[in-house]
């Protein structure tokens, strides 16, 4: 098969129920913000979403894509095991190491419909800090809780998924320490609002850092105070306003996430 060839999948809307096209058409459109936000590596790191409806199955993407080339129908639909229950045709398989953390978190947080893997300079270089995320802005108060997980070296090792649930906890956001970052949620939205949030948390504590001069830091009383009014339920619906706004800007861009 050419590389024409595999980077055009077949429609599998009518292959699959409405809910887990839906699903398809969000972690697609995932992929391609992530791309234009440009915290993507290559062909590497996942984004995962679990499918509706379906105990054990979650999807992912072919390895070998890039993020702009991801589409809905190219996704992989995959069990706990690794067994691929429906191919999409790209001729690409999936992954190990995203294999291995994606489904260790949906398997043990039934709560978590997408998780979002990144290895950003940013987010790297906070993983490599001793101090980690620091609460030096709004978006880094966000995160009351942060989850650290220490390097093991590449994550092919499935003992290692029993240690990457624990340090998540019941945690939305991790630090894979010297790696990278790493969001789950209830939604894609979620996840991926989460994620820009860290993102650009981090990027700020590198910038501010390299300044090479006294840092300013909040009371704990104020961090306290500036997390709590982020919580669900306190005013409006953050990480689901964002998204239908998402979905506009890349339709206006390119709508062959969609297909």
């Amino acid at each position: 098969m050419n590389d024409l060839a595999r980077a055009q999948a077949l429609s599998l809307k009518d292959s699959v129920s409405p809910e887990e096209w839906a699903m398809r058409v969000d972690i697609a459109a995932c992929y391609r913000l992530v791309a234009m936000f440009n915290l993507n590596d290559l062909i590497y790191n996942h984004i995962s979403g679990r499918v509706p409806g379906e105990e054990g199955h979650f999807l992912i993407n072919p390895y070998g894509y890039a993020y702009e080339e991801v589409t809905a129908s190219s996704l992989l639909k995959i069990d706990f095991e690794g067994k691929v229950v429906l191919d999409s045709g790209t001729g690409y398989g999936v992954n190990l190491a995203g294999f291995v953390i994606h489904s260790a978190i949906h398997k043990a947080r039934h709560d978590v419909a997408c998780v979002i893997h990144t290895h950003t300079p940013a987010g790297m270089a906070v993983s490599a800090l001793k101090c980690g995320l620091m609460p030096l802005t709004q978006n880094a108060m966000f995160f009351g809780r942060m989850g650290y997980h220490d390097y093991e070296g590449p994550a092919i090792d499935m003992a290692e998924q029993q240690r990457l649930v624990r340090d998540l906890g019941a945690g939305a956001a991790m630090i894979l320490r010297n790696h990278g970052l790493l969001t789950a949620g209830g939604t894609v939205s979620e996840a991926f609002v989460t994620m820009h949030w860290l993102e650009r948390a981090c990027q700020a504590q590198v910038m501010a850092m390299a300044c090479n001069t006294e840092l300013n830091h909040p009371s704990p009383e104020t961090v306290q105070l500036t997390n709590e009014r982020y919580l669900p339920g306190q005013r409006r619906k953050i990480t689901e306003l964002e998204w239908p706004a998402m979905l506009r800007m890349l339709d206006r861009r390119d709508p062959s996430f969609r297909l």
